[in-house]
């Protein structure tokens, strides 16, 4: 079952972020990994910000966890995690899914270069990466990173984006 999270459900979301986030150990650079991966006052000022999560349930339990944001004139897909157990088992589709489903904005997703996984996976439910040029323009509107961080990250986007920037080239 699909569900927005509570705020009471800080420390199981806080728990699957981490624990999922092992996967970028060695992978991302060294000096974007930390311990844990995203800390307490992180997680707190991202849900302050208005990333919403929501989780994905079975018997009682969340098994996953992803956010949402909407930053202007478009959607962003934040902090997507399942617990190590879980994955491949498609709870990140289903939560992906669902969330689609809550905007009728231009969907954008930021991921680490290296984690090639995470990639396929957006590639996988219909996300194109953007050029490297439009990742660094968009990075620097839409999300508060650092400029480490967009010099390795990548910027995935849904149709309805492609669309949107075709439109205006059209116009032009």
């Amino acid at each position: 079952m699909i569900r927005r999270c509570d705020s009471n459900e800080f420390d199981v979301i806080y728990a699957i972020v981490n624990e999922a986030a092992h996967a970028y150990k060695g992978v991302i650079p060294a000096d974007r990994w930390k311990e844990p991966y995203m800390s307490r006052d992180e997680l707190q000022r991202e849900m302050d910000e208005g990333v919403a999560f929501w989780g994905c349930e079975e018997e009682g339990k969340l098994v996953g966890v992803m956010g949402i944001q909407h930053v202007q004139d478009v959607t962003l897909i934040r902090h997507a995690y399942v617990r190590t157990v879980k994955q491949d088992h498609g709870v990140g589709g289903e939560l992906l899914s669902h969330l689609h489903k809550q905007t009728t904005s231009p969907i954008l997703v930021g991921t680490w270069t290296d984690a090639t996984w995470a990639v396929r996976f957006y590639e996988k439910h219909g996300f194109l990466l953007v050029s490297a040029e439009e990742k660094d323009r968009l990075l620097r509107e839409y999300w508060s990173i650092s400029q480490r961080q967009i010099e390795t990250s990548v910027v995935l986007a849904d149709h309805k984006w492609f669309d949107a920037r075709r439109r205006e080239s059209e116009s032009v």
